[in-house]
């Protein structure tokens, strides 16, 4: 047992050195996308790849397989819920991952997609997609080589595997297959039920000023400790964490419109998340979110389920009037959330209403399943996604500034991550079908501005464990069933039923 002691406490050890790098990278991922001059673009490409291949030799270790293997047998004699069991299953699932996978191509994969991101937001800018091109080609190209160090059912599963863990392809294409018969019927009796609901106030100019101290104000007033968070602008709205007491918000301005809200809520619930860890994980593989749809669903929940609802207005909207008295001329919360809720097919995802948001990400799990198989060519992706919209939304697309180049994930390497968004729908509506359950005044409490028991019921149901559980364990621990398609089909129809009688 001694020995077995020795052991874990090494490991342990080599464990926080390995973490406390992953922080350091998220660190100057952070400051690449706010803070960095762009003459920084270069070396901050060459000390990312530097930084993710230290990272990655010491997870791949021969040493630190060693370890694992010795402690492996401790831990199958612990509770499964214990922190000392779940460590070693994460630790080794980690460790036989990245063994699998050379260093040098995971720091060519960090260097490319670090000179990508530059290259997409210059591309984006100009609405120009021949800039981006060969960036996209050589991610594509990576990833690939990537994906083939892993046996596999589907060249797409170990992508997916990256953010989703141990889901397939195929689990996924069944799901969006199901939202889509569920939802093209849905959005056309909904759009037709909504279409002479006046959201005009949206398209008004808001200055950016005020846009600012809006969204300050209104992330200040909800759960998270103030000395815990930071808020910033970014190209693209993202949210990272250094620990769970330093968390990095992002979000975008622009003149027309309140996009920035929506944007600011949606990475508060990530940060909310991070934030609400165990601290007793803290320095180990533990102490992260456990997957990206489990993550989506808190940054979905915040930015729709509440940011979206009548009580969450019925409590900030005299916020939103006091900075913008002559811009919202009249009306009150209930027609407020009518016009944000306002179904109608749109270009940009991340503006998109609640029932249109799926095939969005439809859209682009077809394509970069396509561009990952072989079967799509990065030069014809414009004209592939053109017609996909088409198809599925019904709207010409004007440019690629508002159509392929309008998501980082590709310049980022992030083949695998739009398909958790969807996922994050769902479990979002399965966790909020419980919460209410469990606190049957929420929306009074939420219009009374009082957000404490809705964090702690999800900071003891889901945001403490961590890594300790898969999503799928989380959730069906947290709502007594499997993650499934049917309460997210169930809050939709409810919810437009109510907004729009």
């Amino acid at each position: 047992m001694n020995g077995t002691s020795s052991s874990f406490d090494e490991l342990k050890a080599r464990l926080a050195e390995i973490h406390y790098l992953g922080q350091a990278k998220a660190l100057l991922d952070w400051d690449e996308r706010t803070m960095m001059p762009p003459g920084g673009a270069e070396a901050r490409a060459e000390q990312l790849a530097t930084l993710v291949r230290v990272h990655h030799e010491k997870l791949a270790s021969e040493e630190l397989g060693r370890l694992i293997a010795e402690v492996e047998p401790f831990g199958e004699e612990l509770h499964y819920d214990s922190d000392e069991a779940a460590l070693i299953r994460v630790a080794k699932r980690d460790h036989e991952k990245a063994r699998r996978v050379p260093v040098e191509l995971r720091g060519a994969i960090a260097r490319a997609s670090s000179i990508a991101e530059h290259a997409w937001r210059e591309a984006r800018a100009r609405s120009d997609f021949e800039h981006f091109l060969p960036h996209l080609e050589r991610n594509v190209y990576l990833k690939l080589r990537y994906a083939h160090c892993f046996e596999r059912d589907d060249v797409y599963d170990p992508l997916l595997d990256d953010y989703e863990p141990g889901m397939k392809t195929a689990e996924v294409a069944q799901v969006l297959s199901d939202l889509k018969e569920a939802l093209v019927p849905l959005v056309a009796e909904v759009s037709e039920r909504t279409a002479t609901v006046d959201d005009s106030v949206l398209g008004r100019r808001f200055p950016v000023e005020r846009q600012r101290e809006v969204v300050r104000r209104m992330l200040g007033a909800l759960p998270m400790p103030s000395d815990s968070w930071r808020l910033d602008e970014t190209t693209h709205p993202f949210q990272l964490s250094m620990s769970p007491t330093d968390v990095r918000l992002t979000t975008r301005y622009e003149e027309h419109g309140l996009a920035s809200i929506f944007a600011g809520l949606h990475e508060y619930g990530h940060g909310l998340y991070e934030n609400g860890v165990d601290p007793a994980l803290d320095g180990t593989p533990l102490a992260k979110p456990t997957s990206l749809g489990l993550h989506e669903s808190q940054s979905r929940m915040w930015e729709n389920l509440i940011g979206r609802s009548v009580p969450f207005w019925q409590g900030f909207y005299g916020l939103l009037t006091e900075a913008f008295p002559d811009e919202l001329d009249g009306g009150g919360p209930e027609d407020f959330c009518r016009a944000v809720n306002k179904v109608q097919p749109s270009l940009i995802r991340i503006e998109a209403d609640e029932l249109t948001y799926d095939l969005h990400i439809l859209l682009r799990f077809e394509l970069e399943r396509e561009l990952i198989g072989g079967t799509l060519e990065p030069r014809d992706l414009p004209a592939a996604w053109n017609e996909r919209v088409r198809s599925y939304l019904g709207i010409e697309v004007p440019d690629d500034a508002h159509g392929v180049l309008q998501d980082v994930h590709w310049a980022d390497a992030a083949f695998g991550y739009f398909p958790t968004y969807s996922l994050g729908n769902l479990i979002a509506a399965q966790l909020w079908e419980a919460v209410r359950s469990a606190l049957p005044d929420l929306d009074d409490q939420i219009a009374a501005g009082s957000f404490e028991p809705l964090r702690e019921w999800l900071r003891e149901s889901v945001h403490r464990h961590g890594r300790k559980f898969s999503a799928a364990e989380v959730v069906e621990r947290a709502t007594g069933k499997p993650i499934g398609v049917e309460p997210y089909l169930d809050y939709l129809r409810e919810k437009y039923e109510a907004l729009y009688e």
